[in-house]
């Protein structure tokens, strides 16, 4: 029909012809999200502990195949955008506008309220009494908090390319075995690594990076737009996956990887909960493991019963764990 016909039609022809084109399925949606049976035992494949950016702040322990923990914060704010479940069973959440440690029976034994017009999305244990964090604002701020006298014992500014834009300034921070801090600039476009003073060390270019891990090889694995890359501290890249290598799996916001004891990398899979007309019914998977010629191994999908919802972290538990075995310069 030519442009000239339309202006023919009547009104109520043309806005049923718009609402009937609106409403057709697109083809990209009508492809799977992910195989209809998965490589793996589920929820039995692995023991961990999970948590991610959704609507409600909740986080489990699955052990055995089956939710032994959870936790939920209804009355609170924020996504969980980091977490991580401390060798004496206390439990780490940065919550976007809270930094909250909790014991096992879920009693809040510590608290951050961050300030109006700030974001935290990451935060680090440091042994059983230090918290590492870092402040999206303007300024953007690295502090160190002693969690049993509530002190701050370290605050320095922290760079970043966009300070009035203050949600998309940093994302995850991680510390190495030396000490220093591995910190994903997403403003910025690159990993950075800064001591314990704030000077740079090293940097890797990436595109809106959301995660940068250090590996024991002393690479760093990195996850931004494109996908993931172990890159070497001169540069190479000697590993890399992007969601294309893939078919079959709809792989739309990777946020972090981790290096498994195995070799394999483990992926996790975010799916946005404020994205409207998601279907239901083709959830994609939440986290895949994948050998290291990209053969996945093992994936998870568990949007029903139980409803882990979306992925942001996930912290494997088939082996003793203590992630506040760090030290970010003398402080331990």
């Amino acid at each position: 029909m030519s442009r000239k016909s339309l202006f023919l039609l009547p009104a109520f022809v043309l806005s049923l012809i718009s609402s009937l084109a609106a409403q057709a399925p697109n083809p990209a949606e009508l492809q799977p999200a992910a195989p209809a049976t998965l490589p793996g035992e589920s929820l039995a494949g692995h023991d961990f502990f999970y948590a991610g950016e959704a609507k409600d702040r909740r986080a489990f322990i699955v052990k055995g195949g089956k939710v032994v923990w959870s936790y939920d914060d209804p009355s609170g704010r924020g996504e969980i955008s980091d977490a991580a479940l401390l060798s004496n069973g206390n439990v780490l959440l940065a919550h976007q506008f809270a930094v909250v440690l909790i014991s096992p029976e879920k009693k809040v034994l510590w608290r951050y309220e961050v300030p109006p017009g700030a974001e935290v999305h990451t935060a680090i244990p440091i042994g059983q009494t230090r918290v590492l964090f870092l402040q999206n604002g303007d300024p953007a701020l690295l502090k160190v908090v002693n969690v049993v006298t509530n002190e701050t014992e370290k605050e320095m500014p922290f760079p970043v390319g966009k300070p009035k834009s203050v949600h998309g300034q940093l994302r995850h921070a991680r510390l190495t075995p030396a000490g220093t801090l591995l910190v994903a600039h997403m403003d910025m476009g690159k990993v950075c690594e800064y001591d314990s003073n704030l000077k740079e060390l090293w940097s890797f270019p990436a595109t809106g990076p959301w995660g940068a891990t250090p590996l024991k090889n002393g690479n760093v694995l990195i996850v931004d737009r494109p996908g993931v890359r172990e890159v070497t501290r001169r540069g190479d890249v000697v590993w890399s996956f992007d969601k294309s290598e893939l078919p079959g799996y709809a792989l739309s916001n990777m946020q972090l990887a981790w290096r498994l004891p195995n070799g394999n990398t483990l992926l996790n899979n975010w799916k946005n909960q404020w994205q409207k007309n998601s279907d239901t019914d083709n959830l994609a998977v939440q986290a895949i493991e994948l050998t290291p010629d990209k053969k996945v191994v093992w994936a998870l999908r568990s949007w029903d019963e139980p409803n882990l919802g979306p992925a942001t972290t996930i912290q494997i538990l088939d082996e003793p764990d203590a992630p506040e075995d760090v030290h970010f310069g003398d402080i331990k």
